[in-house]
């Protein structure tokens, strides 16, 4: 099974970028094609795993946690990584953990209410005992958010 998108793919996922809501029906007839190539597309796009979900997008800030940290945990090695995972999987602040190479062995993105706020994470954080240290940055503003729109742009551009 081929990694690669085509035009149409890129359009398509485009379309429910900025439509999340719009039905099969209504992007066949926006993308200028039948119905159940949509239908097929989205299935295919599904299964390799290049569309993850339909879910509506969270602002954590729109919540109230409007502190964005960037946190690189050491570990101990013997623990390993997966009883470390699991402990911060527990943390409804910890959005994302990344195995990572470099003077840290794991990097996480988390959210807090406050500076203050995100002492009381941190600190939840390193409470288990494989964690040996934190480093913490604070993001000030977010110059660009997360995106992939550009990267499924260029993925079907070299399909040409």
């Amino acid at each position: 099974m081929s990694n690669e998108i085509d035009v149409l793919d890129a359009r398509l996922i485009s379309l429910l970028y900025a439509e999340p809501r719009i039905g099969v029906l209504e992007c066949s007839r926006r993308l200028g094609v039948a119905r159940g190539t949509v239908q097929a597309r989205l299935d295919r796009l599904a299964a390799r795993g290049v569309i993850r979900g339909h879910g509506p997008d969270v602002d954590p800030a729109a919540l109230g946690y409007a502190v964005t940290a960037f946190v690189t945990l050491e570990i101990r090695q013997r623990f390993g990584h997966d009883p470390v995972s699991a402990h911060l999987s527990d943390i409804p602040e910890v959005l994302e953990v990344h195995t990572i190479t470099g003077s840290g062995d794991l990097l996480c993105r988390m959210v807090a209410r406050s500076n203050a706020d995100l002492q009381r994470v941190i600190d939840r954080v390193m409470s288990f005992e494989g964690i040996l240290r934190s480093s913490t940055i604070i993001a000030l503003a977010s110059q660009i958010p997360y995106r992939v729109l550009p990267l499924v742009a260029a993925a079907a551009a070299d399909d040409r």
